[in-house]
């Protein structure tokens, strides 16, 4: 039996919902108080025009807001050391970083990466599950609709067919990419896009600008004391 019922209608009108494996069953009934946080950042959310124009760097802006958004409940970006022993070896396998975790929720962002990130994200959502490390995995990303809106901005090129949208990740959720952990994912729609304006642009750009040079500073500050530490005996 399915339980996207499960997930409010004014999500479900925002965003393309799959689940796999009931997942929105054991949000609801086995972790209620970090369901509601997905909901609340998942409502919250709105794709700024100003952000897809200017970008991002390792790490897009979009993804930022939305892991902040998390960090702002109390969920934190987490590792794991992991390891397996045979006999008396044992080898460490540590996983890979989890975006935001909370309680045995982990949830990973994917807005324009290549689309294998969403083997290595199902991946390591499945053996983090077999580990008991969490009981449900979420995958937020986004629709490939809004390639037209991506076009108009004259930024159609830097959003690939091959990268991360919803028609790359289902066919790997619906083959058991994620194994046994129960998944449930999240496709921004166009309906979430606003047109913050000319002035939230031009700040925006401001805001990075002196971001990128507190940072130049700082590293050749840090530069600088390493010279002075090297020439002390």
């Amino acid at each position: 039996m399915s339980t996207l019922h499960l997930v409010p209608s004014d999500i479900c009108e925002r965003y393309h919902v799959k689940k796999w494996r009931n997942a929105a069953g054991v949000l609801a009934t086995a972790c209620p108080n970090e369901w509601q946080d997905v909901q609340d950042v998942l409502r919250s959310f709105r794709l700024l025009k100003s952000e897809i124009l200017v970008g991002g760097g390792n790490r897009s802006l979009i993804s930022r807001r939305i892991d902040g958004a998390f960090y702002a409940r109390g969920w934190q970006e987490k590792g794991f050391a992991t390891s397996i022993t045979v006999d008396e070896t044992k080898t460490d396998s540590p996983t890979h970083a989890v975006d935001c975790l909370r309680g045995g929720v982990a949830v990973e962002m994917e807005w324009n990466n290549k689309d294998p990130f969403f083997d290595r994200d199902l991946n390591n959502l499945r053996l983090l599950f077999e580990l008991r490390a969490i009981q449900v995995g979420i995958i937020i990303t986004r629709s490939w609709e809004l390639q037209e809106l991506f076009k108009s901005f004259g930024k159609g090129a830097s959003y690939g067919k091959a990268t991360t949208h919803h028609e790359k990740l289902w066919p790997k959720v619906e083959g058991g990419g994620g194994g046994g952990c129960p998944v449930l994912t999240f496709a921004i729609r166009p309906v979430n896009f606003e047109d913050d304006g000319p002035v939230a642009l031009d700040a925006l750009r401001t805001r990075i600008a002196a971001e990128k040079a507190a940072g130049t500073a700082a590293k050749r500050q840090g530069l600088t004391v390493a010279d002075e530490d090297e020439g002390e005996e």
